[in-house]
């Protein structure tokens, strides 16, 4: 896994053992163990690495008006009850939820005000509510509310 992965040294003086993983991927899923051993004591402790994978077709950037899928999937073992998308979570006229059983949202005619960040939440029959962020990138024209534009001559207008 290198160079995704480092201990953090400074802080293993201090009893702090952690492992860092970036970026996180698909494949690391899966159950780790740290050992540590200090004159004869040996401890040990076990984590389980779930993965969170937000999907885009076509990838990342969009095109304007062009189809566009999003998936929210993610490694925990019991059964998707609900999917929530949330855009620009603040409060406001742009701020917008979708919710559904399966994990996917399609956007028909993606525009410049569908940029931005995306939130997935993922509700499971165990109760387990999972989330993920993706900051979605929009290729087209954000025109001007109004479509003239004046400058002063001699100037530069854009």
């Amino acid at each position: 896994m290198k160079p995704r992965v480092s201990l953090q040294d400074p802080t293993l003086r201090n009893g702090n053992f952690s492992l860092r993983i970036d970026p996180v991927r698909s494949e690391d899923v899966g159950l780790y163990e740290a050992q540590v051993k200090y004159n004869s004591e040996v401890h040990s402790c076990h984590v389980e690495l779930g993965v969170i994978t937000v999907t885009l077709s076509p990838p990342n950037p969009v095109i304007e008006n062009e189809l566009l899928l999003m998936s929210c999937n993610s490694s925990h073992r019991a059964s998707l009850v609900e999917t929530c998308w949330f855009h620009n979570e603040h409060p406001g006229p742009t701020s917008r939820t979708f919710c559904s059983l399966s994990g996917a949202l399609s956007v028909f005619h993606p525009a410049m005000s569908d940029a931005g960040s995306w939130r997935c939440q993922l509700r499971y029959s165990d109760k387990e509510i999972l989330s993920a962020t993706y900051n979605l990138q929009i290729l087209g024209f954000d025109s001007p509310t109004n479509p003239v534009v004046y400058a002063a001559a001699g100037s530069a207008a854009d």
